[in-house]
């Protein structure tokens, strides 16, 4: 999911936030939960009374291995990237950190691989952006990148001293 953010001050610039794609909300994957360890512990009832002793045990298990799985896969869904655009730098943050950061004078944009991977480079170093975005979404990212990226370059109109815009 490719989400344009407005800047802060409404100055020039762009920001991007790209987050993976989800099927489920965070509602939806527990009604999944409950919905799958409930037929586990129905037919962990049914083994018990036939007998199988161990069934509830085993379906106790189970059911803290999906709900780990579950959990798991909800949290790599809360990995992203955000992009800012600006006049002065292009930077790429992933949680806190940031991993790039360059003047957009100077950032080139390359897309490599028939698996169409967007990297940014600058001055030697280089960052793939989007990885965990659909083909369609990194054509649809490759055309932000490239109208921000044209227009941060652009230089400001100057402004005299004591003009209002």
């Amino acid at each position: 999911m490719i989400e344009v953010v407005p800047t802060g001050a409404g100055g020039p610039g762009a920001q991007l936030r790209l987050r993976p794609p989800r099927a489920l909300t965070a509602a939806q994957f527990r009604v999944l939960f409950a919905a799958l360890a409930g037929a586990m512990w129905l037919v962990a009832g049914l083994g018990w009374l036939a007998g199988n002793v161990f069934a509830p045990v085993f379906a106790l298990l189970h059911s803290a291995g999906v709900a780990l799985a579950l959990r798991w896969l909800w949290r790599s869904g809360e990995r992203g990237e955000d992009i800012a655009i600006g006049p002065g730098a292009v930077e790429v943050r992933r949680g806190t950190e940031s991993v790039f950061r360059a003047h957009p004078h100077w950032v080139r944009m390359r897309v490599e691989g028939d698996e169409g991977r967007v990297l940014l480079s600058s001055s030697g170093r280089r960052v793939e952006v989007g990885a965990f975005l659909g083909p369609a979404e990194r054509s649809q990212l490759v055309g932000c990148l490239k109208e921000f990226l044209a227009a941060a370059d652009r230089p400001q109109p100057m402004t005299q001293p004591g003009s209002r815009q």
